[in-house]
């Protein structure tokens, strides 16, 4: 760099920095004109102190852009997406997961949760978004690598942070399944066609089992072949939890599909608590009867005895009356357009949704029947859990709540996450997939509880999408060839979300 000075006709020198590092001259600054001698010198000695200031200089001057805004684009060597990797990397870091070494499986994760497409397609992201480029064959040699050593440690992590903010207690953990389908036609060993949550009957599937905490941050999961029944994937999973880490006591809570008399047996014979809610319509008659005899106000529950080792709690809620009034009233509304229309037949005569309450008069005339309605009324404001816990009623009916938790992360997970459908064919790339996905909810519950912990209003989504937003610029000196990577933040959003993870 030096200094010039360039005279023009009405004798006003004005003087200008110029820089020649790149064998043309460019003007790096100008720095003020005049046509008196004593300011011409105070320019230039100002000039001077300039040029000094930026001798070694280490990282580009950024905040005089607006000075020599040319010169600043000509020092841009790359512009990449920088805030998935300041938050959810963060995150990631702070989980524990940093440990595994495999700098591949953090970019794996971190576009599950920004941008979660197929495997090619993620390779394709990372080197647009991120200039990172890996070979898909070395994405698919790592997933069987992730398969062969690292799903057990990823759920050892998951468990010991989980255990940490939770105080160092996890005493009661919830369990559900769901069913994850293919595109793809052949069955094999694992993948099976079975009954789908997805509505996707015709393709093979698996079925996956999750084990949460309180609050729903993810513990374990496995999983199944696509037929298996749900009720037989549960103690599998619990009783390897619960030897692994050497757990002396657990309180299960379930969902009543889940629970057939000999899964609630097995819990009993080795010692497990429960949680489990109640199919109080199909209980024996006599205990049916204590039921109905109970004079309940909202909010009011009370026990009821179901045999040596359990009792039932029945709560009843005048939230949950009227919704079941309202939901099978549009239910029947639906049925007698259909009956006035003529379009059921007796092959519409079973047990599925409200036809339950139709019946056949003589040969050909349905109608609905008023026994079966009257019946099913009776039950409208009540709701049952199993239990053979010391705990207080209240105590039971509040974990028991927690369990839509689980059922929001297998949508989340479906969702935002997009697990399926899974294109992989080998077991060992299903189960390193899973194990990648898992791996993400857990840094998106561990994203809602900071948000929460920091009184934040974002979503989880909310606070991604932002960061997805925050760019970062590669700049060399032209000067001193110094790399300096700088990010840009712009937006009120990018600069909150920012503060309040300090990046």
């Amino acid at each position: 760099m030096f200094v010039r000075k360039k005279n023009n006709i009405s004798g006003v020198v004005s003087i200008q920095i110029i820089d020649k590092s790149s064998g043309k001259y460019k003007v790096l600054k100008t720095i003020g004109s005049s046509a008196d001698e004593n300011e011409i010198t105070r320019l230039v000695l100002k000039a001077k102190q300039w040029i000094e200031s930026k001798k070694g200089l280490a990282e580009f001057d950024f905040t005089d852009y607006q000075q020599h805004t040319d010169f600043v684009l000509d020092s841009i060597t790359q512009i990449n997406v920088h805030g998935t990797e300041l938050l959810i990397g963060k995150l990631f870091d702070e989980i524990g997961f940093n440990t595994i070494p495999d700098n591949i499986f953090k970019l794996l994760v971190l576009a599950r949760l920004s941008f979660p497409v197929s495997k090619l397609k993620t390779t394709d992201f990372l080197s647009k978004y991120h200039f990172i480029n890996i070979d898909i064959h070395n994405v698919y040699r790592y997933l069987d690598k992730l398969y062969d050593t690292q799903k057990e440690l990823v759920q050892q992590i998951s468990y010991t942070h989980t255990l940490q903010i939770l105080h160092k207690e996890i005493s009661i953990v919830f369990y559900d399944v769901t069913t994850l389908y293919f595109e793809a036609e052949q069955e094999d060993n694992l993948r099976k066609t079975g009954f789908s949550k997805d509505g996707k009957h015709q393709h093979p599937q698996i079925v996956l089992g999750l084990l949460v905490s309180i609050d729903g941050y993810p513990l374990a999961y496995d999983i199944f072949e696509g037929n298996k029944f749900e009720g037989h994937t549960m103690l599998p999973i619990i009783e390897a939890f619960k030897e692994k880490y050497k757990l002396n006591k657990l309180v299960v809570v379930a969902d009543s599909g889940l629970m057939s008399a000999s899964n609630i047996d097995e819990l009993q014979l080795k010692g497990y608590e429960y949680i489990i809610g109640a199919r109080i319509k199909n209980e024996k008659k006599d205990i049916q009867e204590k039921i109905l005899a109970l004079a309940l106000g909202n909010g009011e529950s009370a026990y009821v005895e179901k045999d040596k080792y359990s009792k039932i709690i029945i709560s009843y809620s005048d939230k949950r009356a009227a919704k079941d009034r309202h939901n099978r009233e549009r239910g029947l509304h639906k049925l007698e357009k259909q009956i006035q229309s003529g379009k059921l037949t007796k092959s519409n005569i079973n047990n599925k949704g409200y036809n339950k309450y139709l019946k056949l008069e003589g040969e050909v005339k349905i109608s609905i029947d008023e026994t079966k309605l009257t019946n099913a009324s009776k039950w409208d404001d009540l709701k049952g859990y199993i239990t053979n816990t010391t705990l207080t009623k209240e105590e039971i009916i509040e974990n028991y709540s927690h369990l839509w938790k689980i059922e929001k992360a297998f949508r989340i997970s479906k969702t935002d996450l997009q697990i399926r459908p899974i294109y992989h064919r080998l077991q060992r790339r299903i189960e390193a997939h899973i194990c990648i996905a898992f791996v993400a909810y857990k840094i998106y519950k561990e994203l809602e509880r900071q948000l929460k912990e920091k009184l934040s209003i974002l979503s989880p989504e909310k606070a991604i999408e932002i960061a997805k937003t925050i760019y970062a610029v590669k700049v060399e000196h032209p000067i001193t060839k110094k790399v300096t990577y700088k990010t840009i933040l712009i937006t009120e959003e990018q600069k909150y979300l920012a503060k309040i993870f300090e990046f």
